[in-house]
């Protein structure tokens, strides 16, 4: 049976006026939620989903069980923002560590959408359990960037998933392998992002006190800036259940849809009709051909079209329908501007804007934008824009 000791500590920081993390932490489950949005929105999003998941997972403690709940976040996150406008673009990262059941056993499980992070800790040795989802970090692992460059890249806080944002959801699982006397730290990025890695490492690893090891991490990342909340929940493994089929995957909420232009069997009377008439094969084959080019331009013209992005309209940020540049004679047409100018973006931002960022829905396209523009009122706090909430209206 997997048990483990824990401890927490949560901080607004130096600089924020606000604390839009949560987190939440039992004797099966760990929870690290690091709110985004405007006002009162990210605090809203990281409470809400935190009570969602611990809630239902007390209710089904399986891997499924927990799956289900953090989709279930999702959906409640972005209903809220939909029935409150003044909440529209709020998000968060989720990362837990759950004890979930398989078979008559409890085993340690991972759980993560967004860049909070999970470190593993064990004989003064710091390994990084959870892949940030973020721009830089995919980047990273494209080959595009070092790790050094990403880390301090300017699209490092923008997130390629997180709660609230879109309505498929991909989720990472991780079955943990541990030992005992292990020590797991999962914290936001106020902390990962002010305290490194070899300083964690030698924190976590000194002493039994787990209360005055949080603390201090905490603290060190106050002294460090503070630029961001500070969340940490430690955990040490006292015992520790292997599972007995051990999952590694990305989960997606919503199934892929079946692909088109499959071709439909054949029945077996047009097949006899087939062998007995030289003119219906000759009808079935001029028929196949038309089916087959009718086909060709419909799946080119859904592709071209199955998309959004977020582009440069003469100085606006606009949203368009299609691919930037569009795909053979499928130009991409404007949906609407939004209220933002495009000399309100980060200059990264404005860069990305103007090649096009893609989307997969309208909603998704919308919230990038005003996930951009957000970014940009929080790097000049001076600016005279006092909200974040974003109106969108179609320009005459």
């Amino acid at each position: 049976m997997t048990r483990w000791r824990y401890a927490s500590a949560t901080d607004t920081g130096v600089v924020r006026q606000a604390n839009q993390d949560a987190i939440y932490v039992d004797d099966s489950l760990a929870i690290v939620a690091d709110g985004m949005g405007g006002h009162a929105a990210g605090e809203v999003a990281s409470a809400m989903s935190i009570d969602v998941v611990s809630r239902a997972f007390k209710t089904n403690p399986t891997l499924e069980g927990l799956e289900s709940a953090i989709e279930r976040a999702n959906f409640d996150v972005l209903a809220d923002a939909k029935a409150n406008p003044s909440r529209f673009g709020m998000g968060t990262t989720v990362i837990a560590v759950a004890l979930v059941v398989e078979g008559d056993q409890r085993v340690a499980t991972l759980f993560h959408v967004g860049d909070s992070r999970a470190y593993q800790i064990r004989d003064g040795a710091i390994r990084q359990l959870s892949e940030d989802h973020s721009v830089a970090e995919e980047w990273v692992r494209m080959g595009k960037i070092t790790s050094q460059e990403a880390a301090v890249h300017p699209k490092r806080h923008q997130l390629t998933r997180a709660i609230g944002v879109e309505d498929r959801l991909n989720i990472d699982v991780l079955s943990l392998s541990l030992q005992p006397g292990d020590r797991v730290l999962l914290c936001s990025d106020g902390l990962s992002n002010e305290v490194t890695d070899d300083q964690i490492a030698k924190t976590v690893s000194g002493g039994d006190n787990l209360s005055e090891i949080v603390r201090s991490l905490v603290a060190q990342a106050n002294e460090n800036g503070g630029r961001d909340n500070i969340s940490a929940v430690l955990l040490e493994f006292d015992e520790v259940t292997a599972s007995t089929q051990p999952v590694k995957k990305t989960r997606t909420s919503i199934a892929a849809p079946a692909k088109e232009g499959t071709k439909k069997p054949v029945t077996s009377q047009r097949r006899r009709r087939a062998l007995w008439s030289f003119g219906w094969r000759v009808y079935a084959f001029i028929g196949s051909g038309i089916a087959v080019v009718v086909g060709f331009f419909a799946i080119l013209h859904w592709y071209a079209y199955s998309t959004y992005y977020v582009g440069d309209d003469n100085g606006i940020v606009a949203v368009f329908q299609g691919s930037p540049g569009g795909v053979a004679m499928y130009h991409p047409i404007k949906v609407l501007d939004t209220t933002f100018p495009m000399n309100e973006l980060l200059f990264g931002d404005s860069l990305l804007v103007q090649h096009g960022i893609v989307e997969p829905s309208l909603e998704a396209a919308l919230n990038k934008a005003n996930y951009l523009h957000n970014s940009f009122l929080l790097s000049h706090p001076t600016t005279t824009t006092t909200t974040t909430t974003t109106t969108v209206k179609a320009k005459a």
